[in-house]
């Protein structure tokens, strides 16, 4: 059984926007608030190049990337085609007006993951 911790305020998320939850080890979740209110939880990476999905634009079950707009899947994480991949999908609830998240998840799911290197960093890590 879940154990469910306390994120924030269902409206800390604005209509069709979005949040960013930081976890001790890994990389964000972020948090996103359809155009039917409901919350969904993501890692907040694209599949594609990493891209922040915090920063997308949220539509009514998925939210584009900024970086290329891959559209990824609020239900399943799962891009659009002709696009392929899948980032991690998080257990979310929203009980009067609270939004939680899964504890166990948040400290074990997609800890392997990282987020892209670019510019003089990605010269830096690749020269090592």
């Amino acid at each position: 059984m879940p154990a469910w911790i306390p994120i924030c305020s269902v409206d800390d998320i604005l209509p069709l926007g979005s949040r960013r939850v930081a976890r001790p080890k890994g990389l964000p979740v972020a948090l996103f608030r359809d155009a039917g209110h409901q919350v969904h939880a993501l890692l907040d990476r694209c599949p594609h190049k990493g891209g922040p999905l915090s920063q997308g634009l949220v539509m009514d079950d998925a939210v584009a990337c900024p970086l290329h707009n891959w559209v990824i899947q609020f239900s399943d994480g799962r891009a659009r085609a002709p696009d392929e991949g899948g980032t991690p999908v998080f257990a979310c609830k929203v009980e009067q007006g609270q939004v939680y998240l899964d504890a166990d998840e948040l400290a074990t799911l997609a800890l392997d993951l990282t987020a892209p290197l670019a510019g003089p960093c990605q010269r830096l890590h690749a020269a090592a």
